[in-house]
């Protein structure tokens, strides 16, 4: 059966830091994400982790580029190097937190150059680091403009060139609703590489239920594929995040 964890990047954003993990807890969730958890000690994230009794379920990689110039993001040509030293940094967090997953974003490129980028680091990083899970995750182009991950094709092409086991598909109902056009159609396509899931509905990533993907219909063909990992709540709740979880209770 799926488990529910929280975003407290979007969710409970009213709360300090914090103090969105046990309010997650006391929500009903049993596991977190933080997409970057690196402005804050990792040791003050896990005791937060420990002490709400939440499973850390992912966070996102490389870090942000505080520094000025180009984001070393992973399909980014010419920046192996960069990627390198910013994946040993995330590596430091994820022996403290924990992460189930680590999403290596593919960052903002095209054409053969970025593809061959995005495999070799992905290829060094599951390699380097074989008992971690890394997953990637195709977003659309209206939110990110110029991301060279984009089509789910696109990422089980990748996922078969890389080969490692140690890697697998992040779907997202959000951006597959709004790359493709029907997130339910998307699933059933997709759903032998699927790792880790994550929702919010479409328009605006809002709250399941607040928009126009069918909802009953893709957790009911979700729990029909055997799917028994995370389903994460990442959306914008417009509202306090205690009054969209309707569809958690559903």
């Amino acid at each position: 059966m799926p488990r529910f964890a929280a975003n407290l990047t979007l969710l409970w954003t009213e709360l300090p830091y914090l103090d969105r993990f046990a309010a997650a807890a006391e929500a009903g969730f049993t596991g977190a994400e933080v997409l970057f958890p690196y402005d804050i000690a990792a040791q003050d994230t896990r005791r937060a982790l420990i002490a709400s009794g939440l499973d850390f379920v992912l966070m996102n990689a490389p870090p942000p580029n505080y520094t000025g110039g180009v984001p070393g993001y992973a399909a980014l040509p010419g920046g192996e190097d960069r990627f390198s030293r910013d994946i040993r940094r995330v590596m430091r967090y994820a022996e403290l937190l924990r992460p189930a997953f680590i999403h290596v974003m593919a960052g903002e490129a095209e054409g053969p150059e970025a593809r061959a980028a995005f495999v070799a680091n992905l290829k060094a990083a599951t390699a380097a680091s074989p008992d971690q899970v890394f997953t990637i995750e195709p977003l659309n182009r209206g939110s990110f403009p110029g991301y060279f991950l984009a089509d789910y094709d696109l990422a089980i092409d990748i996922l078969d060139a890389v080969g490692a086991p140690n890697l697998g598909l992040q779907y997202d109902s959000f951006h597959a609703q709004e790359i493709h056009g029907d997130a339910l159609a998307v699933w059933e396509r997709v759903k032998t590489r699927v790792a880790h899931v994550q929702i919010g509905d479409v328009p605006g990533r809002g709250a399941p239920g607040s928009g126009g993907i069918d909802f009953p219909a893709l957790f009911g063909a979700i729990g029909d594929s055997g799917y028994d990992g995370w389903i994460s709540a990442e959306y914008q709740p417009g509202m306090k995040t205690e009054k969209t979880l309707d569809w958690m209770k559903g």
